[in-house]
């Protein structure tokens, strides 16, 4: 991504949760705000929506909130009280955050943040007393100080939610964040998804991937930073994690999609994969 400019990728993630409301029931992710924070930006193209790739995508984009915010809720029943969102873009939990004592931290970058502000104005959706804004370029400010700034607790456990981010960043980037977060007490966790090492796909797989990766470029936001289950697992041993975890899309699926009548699921191998680790 550029500085100074928002993010492309975050209004396509934002206008699939939107339409995730509208055409598919039941939902996995219920966020009455996504709808009205687009305002007239928001429209069903319901024949395009009923592709089984924007199926896909848009259930995806679901499940991983939705795995985030119920590991988030684990962590509040371990009496974890701040909640950092790594590349916020158009998250919409604060707004519906259902753990008033949970302070909410919005981490991204500041062009970013701009623009959902402005969004929210038109919206007329006020920003409860709980949030914090935290304008940070990943590449260029570390998160400690960024958090440092915003009066972040760095002496209680929190947790972080990184979604749609690590296939973005640099390999130092992610190590970097990945060791500030470690060094957080006991009780901290982040959950994150990523994207599978292409070399380690399907023929078919690597061509859907390809196209996707072709378009997030000529966005001006190319992927750049893939693994295996086994390299980031390593990956969290180095960082100092003591637990971690997986999840591929046979296992959301099971967690999240069995018996629907609509057939919305993820495709097998998904979109990407969830990974959550604890300190």
């Amino acid at each position: 991504m550029e500085t100074g400019r928002a993010s492309k990728t975050a209004l396509r993630v934002a206008l699939r949760r939107a339409v995730h409301q509208v055409l598919d029931q039941p939902r996995i992710l219920d966020d009455p705000i996504a709808v009205p924070l687009l305002g007239s930006r928001f429209a069903v193209d319901r024949i395009n929506e009923s592709s089984h790739i924007a199926r896909a995508y848009r259930a995806f984009m679901a499940a991983r909130s939705r795995y985030a915010e119920d590991r988030l809720a684990e962590s509040v029943a371990q009496e974890v009280a701040q909640y950092v969102i790594l590349g916020a873009g158009l998250d919409t939990f604060a707004y519906r955050n259902p753990f008033p004592h949970v302070r909410v931290f919005e981490v991204d970058f500041p062009a970013t943040q701009a623009w959902k502000r402005q969004l929210l104005t038109e919206a007329r959706i006020e920003a409860p007393a709980n949030l914090t804004f935290v304008g940070l370029d990943f590449e260029h400010k570390t998160l400690t100080k960024g958090l440092a700034e915003a009066e972040f607790e760095v002496r209680r456990p929190a947790f972080f939610a990184w979604l749609g981010v690590v296939p973005y960043l640099t390999i130092d980037a992610f190590r970097a964040t990945l060791v500030a977060i470690a060094k957080l007490p006991a009780g901290t966790a982040v959950s994150f998804d990523y994207g599978l090492s292409p070399h380690s796909l399907s023929p078919l797989r690597r061509m859907a991937f390809n196209a996707v990766a072709s378009r997030v470029a000529k966005a001006g936001e190319p992927f750049q930073l893939f693994f295996t289950p086994e390299e980031l697992d390593a990956e969290f041993s180095r960082a100092g994690f003591r637990r971690f975890e997986q999840s591929d899309s046979v296992q959301l699926n099971a967690r999240y999609f069995a018996g629907r009548a609509d057939g919305l699921q993820l495709p097998t191998p998904g979109l990407g994969m969830m990974a959550t680790a604890w300190v």
